[in-house]
């Protein structure tokens, strides 16, 4: 049976992690220089990898970390980390550089993981899923299809905004998203540590 709410709550706090808003500039500093048809096709790949992933972690995604023996802190702290990494490449241009990053498939890392398909995102819905009774599963489920549409056509629109703001503006959106990138993720090791301590 369909749960209004349950699907309404878990959409909108989704909506606030994977932030479909905040990633189009991301996506437009990572794909710059490519052609609008690849880049088309990256937004596309990148939500169906965000929704595997979320998905794989959704059915057994407790499993997984208990079996690694990995605590849901240290996988924000991990993640954190790695869009860090990102955010600085972002920020002093390195993304430009190397001629070799053309032939990267960004859609599949970062952008498919770990920028939509988070910790955040995957601690959420690992915890959804697992308090759901059976007749809230199709609420959660698809409130997660849902969001992931919406971060598709967030990405996928986004490429009009290249049209009017041309090279120049590529540039000063790379330098901005790399700005708030860097503080999602400070904020996501901020998050992860201070579960940590309140924990122990």
């Amino acid at each position: 049976m369909f749960d209004v709410a349950v699907f309404g709550s878990l959409f909108l706090t989704l909506f606030v992690i994977m932030d479909p808003p905040g990633i189009t500039p991301i996506f437009l500093a990572l794909t710059s220089g490519r052609p609008v048809k690849v880049q088309k096709k990256m937004a596309f790949q990148a939500v169906c990898v965000a929704f595997g992933v979320i998905a794989v972690f959704g059915v057994i995604g407790q499993q997984i970390l208990d079996y690694l023996h990995v605590s849901t802190q240290a996988l924000m702290i991990a993640g954190g980390l790695l869009l860090l990494l990102v955010a600085l490449d972002l920020l002093t241009g390195k993304t430009d550089e190397p001629k070799q990053t053309k032939d990267v498939n960004v859609a599949l890392v970062p952008l498919g993981m770990p920028l939509l398909a988070g910790p955040g995102a995957i601690v959420q819905v690992i915890l959804a899923v697992q308090h759901a009774d059976a007749a809230e599963q199709v609420s959660v489920w698809a409130a997660i299809l849902a969001i992931h549409v919406v971060l598709f056509l967030a990405m996928r629109f986004s490429l009009l905004i290249i049209r009017v703001i041309k090279d120049g503006g590529v540039v000063l959106v790379t330098r901005l998203a790399g700005m708030m990138l860097s503080a999602i993720a400070v904020q996501q090791i901020v998050n992860g540590v201070t579960q940590i301590i309140r924990g122990g």
